[in-house]
């Protein structure tokens, strides 16, 4: 009992559609850490952020736990932060701001044009790849239909609203930012303060798993890579 007591428990959320099946190669002392899979709920119908934040903290069991989320996930674990005392806050490929998003994605906020995104999953991946990720290479995009699994169309919809209107203006200074610099979803030019992975991209946690094993750990215990 003892021992379990002195173990860090790392709660990790996966991005928009996926499931936590895209934390399978990531691995983490056992002797350190305890690993968490949170997996996304069905909104409520015009559930706030905030308010599905706070509905997903019934997931998290334990107190001052590490919260890393990936993408869309970040953004929610960010957004859970504000009401719970945390040990580290660790996105993944994500924004921490508005002003983080590119600039296609602000344009689509500002126009609605998100609302004309179709909601069947296939439909919304190829459709993602095309608009927002650009020259998306085919082998990474197989990859990453390989993970989505939350195919409900009014998550769907809820997500991709609260994404490209998220209301934050300011920072938290206690998110730790790991980016890929090769991150064509959210483009590293419009991020700042942030850990570079060289090379990395927007599904870095599932092909670059061998560099989050080996610098993980330090970032949870220090805060700093």
């Amino acid at each position: 009992m003892k021992e379990a007591n002195r173990l860090i428990h790392v709660y990790l959320m996966p991005g928009l559609a996926a499931n936590s099946t895209i934390f399978e190669f990531i691995k983490l002392p056992k002797d350190q850490f305890k690993i968490h899979y949170l997996e996304w709920i069905i909104p409520f119908e015009k559930e706030s952020l905030e308010a599905y934040a706070k509905r997903m903290l019934k997931y998290v069991k334990h107190e001052n736990p590490v919260f890393i989320g990936v993408s869309f996930g970040g953004v929610v674990v960010q957004e859970m932060a504000r009401f719970i005392d945390l040990k580290r806050l660790i996105i993944v490929s994500s924004v921490k701001c508005r002003d983080e998003l590119p600039r296609r994605m602000q344009f689509a906020a500002t126009t609605g044009v998100f609302k004309l995104l179709p909601l069947g999953l296939l439909d919304y991946v190829d459709y993602f790849e095309r608009i927002a990720v650009g020259n998306f290479l085919k082998r990474r995009a197989k990859l990453y239909k390989q993970y989505l699994s939350v195919t409900n169309r009014y998550y769907l919809s809820w997500a991709i609203r609260n994404m490209v209107l998220w209301n934050c203006t300011e920072a938290n200074k206690k998110v730790i930012h790991i980016h890929g610099d090769k991150d064509q979803v959210f483009p590293v030019r419009y991020i700042s303060n942030f850990i570079k992975v060289k090379g990395g991209t927007h599904v870095m946690i599932i092909n670059r798993y061998r560099w989050f094993n080996e610098h993980l750990p330090k970032i949870i215990l220090t805060g700093k890579n």
